[in-house]
């Protein structure tokens, strides 16, 4: 019997010996694995902080367009440069975006740090440009395949179809469009699809590419009202599938009943974009209060997890919607208290890395070519992001 245990503790102690360290590798990754994977594994951001502003002049004149109504932005990694998307509906210059470089390298932004290189038209799939009228573009994300997708709010009152197209980055060519649900167009009668000017305002592209995400920036004419003072509205987050270029979910995001501090008649608030953060339905939204007496700015962070999938449903006024799960949502930053005058921010886009690791994100505003009131503002900030897997960590081991 001693000699059986003589045995088997020479075992246990040559198995954990060296190869310990191995095993706790294996087991470590194995873990972290898991962790990044599990659907629920929330890019949390801890904290928001602004670095600063910077303003393009009103009017300015770049490559034969008035620069202006830039209500979209996304960010070219690879090289290193920001596009911009312009609402003009081809009243001033054909629909367009133009290409920017924004100098963060001291992790901050000057007053002169963006700086237009270039303008790019939009043509449609026979190489012409769009008809003055036909678009409202206001959402732009880049893709991988050195093109961006653009998405138009087109024009309810004029039964003109919101639309979601694929541009080539080098000639600015269509070379593809997706799929618009029937619910959200505009009917004849006035009482289906999305209200006008308060549609596809959103873009934006999961950083695997597999997934796009726009969202009505207010309720479809039936399912609810749109937002006014002190009252929410529905707005639907629409999810498609870029491998099949299909739509195939579509989630509800109930806007917050904000109160403006004077009720005035003019009033609008609404979701104008939101950013994917990773692959797992999480997002940084903005949401934006027009009080008649200047803007409330928000930003929301934002998940899909356990948000039920409404695509079959063709109106939320005809269900009982406490019934229904809507998105997450966390108030992130409330930007009235910069020490900024704020303009119409409308585009949002995750920017390059700081000198620190931190991620950087970049806000613009459209002017709506309203010279003497409006400003062409960018508005950076640093983000302070907790990783999934300490996050998990974090419900065993409590102050960690």
């Amino acid at each position: 019997m001693k000699l059986v245990m003589t045995i088997i503790m020479k075992l246990i102690r040559k198995i954990f010996s060296f190869p310990k360290i191995i095993y706790l590798l294996i087991l470590t990754l194995i873990i972290f694995l898991f962790i990044i994977n599990l659907p629920s594994s929330a890019i949390t951001i801890k904290d928001v902080k602004f670095i600063g502003e910077a303003t393009i002049p009103n009017g300015l004149s770049f490559q034969k367009t008035e620069l202006g109504g830039l209500s979209g932005i996304t960010y070219d990694a690879k090289n290193d440069l920001f596009y911009a998307i312009s609402d003009d509906r081809g009243q001033k210059s054909p629909p367009r975006f133009y290409t920017f470089k924004i100098d963060l390298a001291k992790g901050k932004l000057n007053k002169k740090g963006v700086i237009p290189v270039g303008v790019t038209t939009l043509l449609d799939e026979k190489g012409q440009t769009f008809p003055p009228g036909k678009t409202d573009t206001e959402g732009i994300a880049k893709t991988n395949n050195g093109t961006v997708f653009v998405s138009s709010e087109g024009d309810a009152a004029q039964l003109v179809n919101p639309f979601i197209k694929e541009f080539a980055l080098a000639s600015g060519k269509e070379v593809s469009s997706l799929p618009i649900p029937e619910k959200f167009l505009p009917t004849k009668d006035g009482k289906r699809g999305i209200r006008n000017n308060l549609a596809f305002e959103s873009l934006t592209i999961t950083p695997d590419q597999k997934y796009l995400y726009t969202a009505t920036e207010n309720a479809l004419l039936q399912d609810g009202a749109e937002a006014k003072p002190k009252q929410s509205t529905n707005s639907r987050i629409l999810q498609y599938n870029l491998q099949t270029k299909q739509p195939e979910k579509e989630f509800l995001y109930t806007t917050e009943p904000f109160k403006p501090l004077l009720n005035l008649s003019r009033f609008s608030a609404g979701i104008p974009d939101l950013i994917a953060l990773d692959n797992h339905g999480n997002f940084i939204a903005i949401e934006r209060v027009f009080t008649g007496m200047g803007f409330y700015v928000y930003l929301f962070q934002v998940s899909l997890d356990e948000a039920e999938d409404i695509s079959r449903i063709d109106s939320l006024a005809g269900v009982d919607i406490k019934n229904i799960k809507p998105v997450k949502k966390k108030l992130l930053y409330d930007l009235r208290f910069l020490d900024v005058s704020l303009d119409n921010l409308e585009g949002l886009t995750i920017g390059p890395r700081l000198q620190d690791g931190s991620l950087s994100l970049i806000m613009v505003s459209d002017n709506n070519f309203q010279n003497s009131l409006q400003k062409n503002q960018i508005l950076a900030f640093k983000l302070k992001i907790e990783l999934p897997i300490v996050s998990f960590f974090k419900r065993f081991i409590p102050g960690l």
